[in-house]
């Protein structure tokens, strides 16, 4: 009998099957891109940059933005180097000379060997509201609280309202014009032996606080004060 060779089977190897994406890689993928690119921008807006370079005192005005509200501003008129540069800024401290408007030559400390006289500018601080009552509601729900019973007739005009001694606004007077309070309302300190008296006059320009500060013995000229002063706010805005 013819014997039969027998011969190993042939072994095939495997297919291999390629793997599948699965339905969850590219919302995956998709949020990996979106954590770098968030990532990236947060260390670009945290990352520590050299402030800008003060401008010139010469130069033309700048425009400067606080709490998203832009100020057209002299750098001559700017107080404090470090903040004469365009841009987004918390505050802004400012003088100007009384009464021309002009911006004072920031270089200039002495005059005929006397420093400069501070009653002659005409002062302003622009900075972030701060969560403050606008100045409208505390005159109606705040002020009287503190203010004394009797008033005085102050410049021709002028009502001369005084706090209370024992109040927060102790030796300051509340002092506003007495046909049509919104156009000249000021606090002001009162004049003692060392103390010339300061009044404080509130602003609001979108969402900055602004605050001019002027010598107390102006009140006497307090009509020419309020048309410097809206021709200073016209000056830094003159869009609106």
């Amino acid at each position: 009998m013819a014997s039969i060779a027998h011969h190993p089977a042939s072994r095939r190897r495997p297919h291999k099957r390629r793997p599948h994406a699965g339905p969850l890689v590219a919302p995956v993928a998709v949020f990996a891109a979106v954590c770098v690119v968030a990532a990236v921008y947060v260390a670009y807006v945290l990352w520590p940059r050299w402030p800008d370079a003060p401008v010139a005192t010469d130069a033309p005005s700048i425009p400067i933005t606080i709490g998203g509200t832009v100020f057209n501003i002299e750098p001559a008129a700017v107080r404090i180097p470090s903040q004469r540069h365009a841009g987004s800024q918390s505050r802004i401290d400012v003088a100007y000379l009384w009464p021309s408007l002009i911006p004072p030559d920031p270089s200039i400390k002495v005059i005929d060997g006397k420093p400069v006289d501070p009653n002659e500018r005409l002062f302003a601080l622009i900075q972030l509201d701060d969560g403050a009552l606008p100045l409208a509601e505390r005159v109606r729900n705040i002020y009287p609280r503190y203010l004394s019973k009797s008033q005085a007739a102050g410049p021709e005009g002028l009502v001369v309202h005084p706090f209370r001694a024992d109040t927060p606004y102790e030796g300051e007077d509340l002092v506003y014009d007495q046909a049509q309070m919104e156009r000249f309302l000021a606090r002001c300190s009162r004049q003692g032996v060392a103390n010339a008296g300061t009044c404080l006059l509130e602003k609001r320009a979108g969402a900055a606080d602004i605050t001019f500060r002027f010598p107390r013995e102006w009140l006497s000229d307090w009509r020419n004060v309020a048309a410097g002063i809206d021709k200073v706010m016209a000056r830094w805005r003159p869009n609106i």
